[in-house]
């Protein structure tokens, strides 16, 4: 575990919308931990360092909760849908060896062939991996892809330590020619009777 992730977490025994309110209005974040079969353990969190780490996809915490370690999986982070603040952390416990089913996010890398375009069918892909060891993203690249091309969940080449979850037929990547506009019939029509005038009133 990197020092950035190691959070020193705070045991509440307060809930509520009003006590949530000030822990956030004080800078904290309230949470709560739960799995392997123990009993869900509510702690308030420092909001600016979490704030930063909950950045990346399925952030590791290494949580001292009053002296004890804990590896913690960020399962769900719930914002306010106007403000973006975060409100609320759900934390998984984990590990280590432990393996987890994650969504980890598709990076395209590359460049297919002139005149195409790269379309995204699926943003993320299910996998199982160690919980210490779990990759950011997982690269597809399309370097030199023709029209036509796709690439399946199981042409995807995973990080090592991580096996696939997703259905191997979905599809990921298609490599296509942008469709020529279409131009409006009525703009077309518009575009032909001023010429016309023009013809005739040079016939005149």
């Amino acid at each position: 575990m990197s020092e950035d992730t190691t959070v020193h977490a705070e045991l509440r025994n307060s809930f509520g919308k009003g006590f949530a309110r000030r822990l956030r209005a004080a800078g904290k974040i309230p949470a709560v931990i739960y799995g392997h079969g123990t009993e869900p353990v509510h702690v308030a969190l420092p909001g600016h360092q979490v704030s930063l780490i909950v950045r990346r996809a399925n952030a590791l915490l290494d949580l001292d909760i009053e002296g004890t370690s804990q590896l913690a999986l960020v399962k769900d982070v719930q914002k306010d849908p106007v403000h973006q603040i975060i409100e609320h952390i759900d934390l998984l416990v984990v590990k280590k060896g432990e393996k987890v089913a994650i969504d980890v996010p598709v990076v395209v890398t590359g460049e297919s062939a002139p005149g195409t375009i790269v379309n995204l069918d699926a943003t993320t892909l299910s996998v199982e991996a160690e919980a210490t060891h779990i990759p950011e993203h997982i690269e597809v690249s399309v370097e030199g892809l023709e029209e036509g091309a796709h690439i399946t969940a199981a042409d995807v080449t995973l990080p090592k330590g991580s096996s696939l979850l997703t259905d191997p037929e979905v599809l990921v990547v298609a490599i296509a020619v942008p469709a020529a506009p279409v131009e409006d019939e009525a703009e077309a029509a518009e575009g032909e009777a001023p010429a016309e005038a023009a013809e005739e009133a040079a016939a005149e």
